[in-house]
């Protein structure tokens, strides 16, 4: 790997590690493993949506528009405005947390309400679940995100569609996504194979 020459001085190059994703069953397990309702609507939409944490954690209740079925971003990642799909699973969820918990400005509100819950109360409600639900990969809460992405991949959204609901500025930056999805793989026949039938 060539370095980088910058000003006279050499920069490694940082390695580009591909993202770990979880399949089905364990995306399952996961939510099944919450230990509150509210986690468990916290998770959901996270991968229902593939926002990122502060996305999640900064929705306001009034973001949700269960009449267009959009989730309204606002000020993203780049200061940019989005709108992402919200899914009629993700819609009873939310309804059923909203009546245990009435949140009042903020969907998932910290301690006292008047701001967005923690970051450091995202990861440990996270952390639970994965441990509850006996997952050995090393799941982060950008790893709901990952799979997002490469889920709708798998089912045949374009590479596009998945880059603005993501927010990517560059399609290079979700094309990677191509390289985690399943069909990429076992659509792909191993010359061994060939060589044997």
């Amino acid at each position: 790997q060539q370095p980088l020459l910058i000003d006279g001085f050499h920069y490694q190059r940082p390695p580009r590690r591909l993202p770990v994703v979880m399949n089905d069953s364990e995306v399952v397990r996961l939510l099944e493993a919450t230990a509150s309702l509210r986690d468990r609507a916290l998770l959901e939409t996270a991968y229902a949506t593939g926002m990122r944490l502060g996305e999640v954690t900064r929705l306001l209740i009034s973001d949700i528009d269960s009449e267009r079925m959009t989730i309204r971003v606002e000020q993203g990642k780049g200061r940019k405005d989005r709108y992402v799909m919200l899914s009629q699973s993700l819609l009873e969820t939310l309804r059923a947390y909203w009546r245990a918990y009435k949140p009042k400005k903020y969907l998932f509100p910290g301690d006292g309400g008047d701001r967005p819950l923690s970051v450091s109360a995202v990861q440990k409600a996270l952390n639970k679940a994965r441990d509850r639900a006996h997952i050995d990969k090393r799941v982060s809460f950008h790893t709901l995100r990952h799979t997002f992405a490469t889920h709708l991949l798998e089912d045949g959204v374009s590479v596009r569609k998945i880059q603005t609901l993501l927010g990517h500025r560059s399609l290079e930056t979700t094309a990677r996504y191509t390289h985690l999805a399943q069909d990429y793989l076992n659509d792909t026949r191993s010359p061994l194979d060939r060589l044997r039938s």
